[in-house]
């Protein structure tokens, strides 16, 4: 029998006994094949540990960089934060410090007041004379047209007024009359056409008005005005 007759051999290859097998693909062999197959290869240890201290270095710059805008942002935050409120105290210090100089402003007043009270009360004892003059400046303000003029003083001022100012009271026909409820050192001059409140309270209170401070003539004991 010759060659060409015997039958053909053939072997089915397990899976198992193939080491490393690809599936065919047209144009799987040449150049271009092999460089691909160069390029796919397993990555070293050395390979990965670059790249994971690339990664975290990306990650570090990114994180820096995000933490920098941050703390700027809260910077400005702050800094405006500070101003409203430092503005807000400047502005509660102002109208605090404008109502303690008005209080002590106050407090500056009544105490003056309080002593040019206690001056002129000090005056009229030392001088009681002054009364005379008093009642003839306010008989003198009474219109020279009135008439029926009386002079109120308290009694102990009555002699005093009635030789001090003899000359008004005699040119006016006045007449001159004792009063307790008058304190010592005023007079009130009344006529039909008018009253001249030259009392001591009274001009006083009139005085004590113009610097804003209306502090009474007289007071009890318990500093109230009488």
């Amino acid at each position: 029998m010759s060659s060409s007759s015997a039958p053909a051999y053939g072997r089915f290859i397990p899976r198992e006994e193939l080491q490393e097998f690809a599936s065919w693909q047209p144009g799987a062999f040449g150049a271009g094949g092999a460089s691909a197959g160069a390029g796919d290869g397993p990555r070293t240890v050395k390979d990965q540990q670059a790249l994971l201290h690339a990664a975290r270095q990306a990650g570090y710059q990114d994180g820096y960089r995000d933490g920098l805008v941050a703390l700027e942002s809260f910077k400005r935050s702050l800094v405006q934060q500070n101003v409203a409120q430092f503005g807000a105290l400047l502005t509660s210090f102002d109208a605090q410090l404008d109502a303690l100089e008005q209080q002590m402003a106050r407090t500056v007043a009544r105490v003056a007041t309080e002593i040019a009270r206690q001056v002129v009360r000090d005056e009229l004892q030392a001088n009681p004379q002054r009364v005379a003059r008093v009642a003839q400046e306010a008989i003198n303000a009474v219109l020279m047209n009135a008439r029926h003029i009386v002079v109120q003083l308290n009694p102990d001022d009555q002699a005093l007024v009635e030789q001090g100012a003899a000359d008004a009271i005699g040119a006016r026909g006045a007449r001159v009359i004792s009063d307790a409820s008058i304190e010592r050192g005023g007079c009130r001059v009344i006529s039909d056409v008018g009253t001249v409140d030259a009392r001591i309270s009274a001009r006083w209170t009139q005085a004590s008005s113009t610097v804003g401070n209306e502090l009474p003539w007289t007071q009890d004991d318990e500093g109230q005005p009488t």
